[in-house]
């Protein structure tokens, strides 16, 4: 007798109950037990409860979505397993020649998730444990299986970390590397606080100055008028190291081509490295090794600035789920939040043509 819960009848709770008859196979004389059309096998839920279980764990928790059912976690992560498994594996990825590469933290303890996104749909291709140059080799061979060309890659966004480094020019072996506008500014920024938290043990006046050197000055507040003003009038370390980081910025936002930013870079480079300010000589130094990736975001225009607003939403479900047990789990949400599958069963709640649309 097979029993599945299905979609509540106003307040009350609905399941289908059906004996589902055993038919014998006249060629191979086997027994078996006939599918029921609203089922998958093993589920306890109809097609049309799993297609709502997939809606809400969108905007909800597992946990919330479990409890408000009346059922447990394990069991709704096996309907997400099911369908998000099932509709990545109708994905086709072929059109894809670019890539942009992000980490994200899993748990804490130094867990983190490599994402690889396409730029041009803005989707998020395949998520893996670790942020080693191993990841490529996964992500390389999850493409290939969804009739990606690993050799087709013509260009990866991605910080300078040395791994991921490793890892594209192996297994992306034809791409150009292209490092990221917002960690390049992140790395000045930490440079800029290296030099303010050493100067502020001397300097009393430089507390409290951590959020108005890094914010733009369109929102500063009046007293940070005041702290910024006082400030770059004085002959400070950090004020320099402020000047060196605006600058940098700068370049980003004004630089008219390629040809420019470099020429530009190179410079500011130079007077990083001329600072006396060891933070800024060491990232001077840094940067120089990397101007040819640097660069390439002027000639491009690809950068990892969606990947940051993503990060966004999947932060957001970490919140509200208070973390997540295993990695597996956090990745599943990733790819249903992220991936824009065009797979997954419709809302039963929202009409077919108004999704399709959507």
């Amino acid at each position: 007798m097979e029993l599945n819960k299905h979609l509540n009848f106003f307040q009350f709770k609905a399941f289908i109950r059906a004996g589902l008859p055993r038919v014998t196979c006249s060629s191979c004389g086997k027994t078996s037990q006939m599918q029921a059309p609203w089922t998958r096998q093993g589920s306890g839920f109809t097609l049309l409860m799993e297609a709502f279980i997939v809606a809400l764990c969108r905007e909800m928790p597992m946990a919330a979505v479990a409890r408000m059912l009346g059922t447990t976690g394990d069991r709704i992560a096996r309907v997400l397993d099911h369908h998000v498994g099932q509709a990545r594996a109708k994905e086709n990825h072929a059109a894809v020649s670019q890539l942009a590469v992000d980490e994200r933290s899993a748990r804490r303890g130094q867990r983190f998730v490599t994402l690889f996104h396409d730029p041009a749909e803005r989707r998020l291709l395949f998520a893996t444990s670790g942020r080693k140059a191993s990841t490529f080799e996964a992500f390389t061979d999850d493409f290939s299986a969804h009739g990606g060309d690993p050799e087709a890659i013509k260009t990866v966004s991605m910080d300078m970390s040395k791994a991921y480094q490793a890892g594209a020019r192996k297994h992306c072996p034809n791409a150009t590397l292209c490092f990221d506008p917002f960690h390049v500014v992140a790395l000045a920024n930490e440079a800029m606080q290296q030099v303010r938290r050493a100067e502020v043990k001397q300097v009393p006046d430089l507390k409290g100055s951590r959020w108005a050197l890094l914010k733009d000055a369109k929102g500063w507040t009046m007293n940070q008028i005041t702290l910024m003003h006082q400030l770059q009038r004085s002959t400070l370390k950090t004020a320099r190291a402020w000047r060196l980081k605006e600058a940098l910025r700068d370049i980003y936002t004004t630089a008219i081509d390629a040809a420019d930013a470099q020429t530009r870079l190179t410079a500011w480079i130079s007077w990083a490295r001329r600072s006396q300010l060891p933070a800024f000589k060491r990232l001077g130094a840094t940067l120089r090794d990397h101007l040819e990736g640097i660069v390439e975001h002027f000639r491009t225009g690809l950068s990892n600035g969606f990947v940051e607003a993503m990060n966004g939403l999947i932060q957001a479900a970490k919140a509200r789920a208070r973390g997540y047990a295993t990695d597996h789990r956090l990745i599943t949400m990733c790819y249903l939040i992220c991936g824009k599958l065009k797979h997954l069963p419709t809302n039963p709640w929202i009409d077919s043509d108004v999704q399709t649309a959507k």
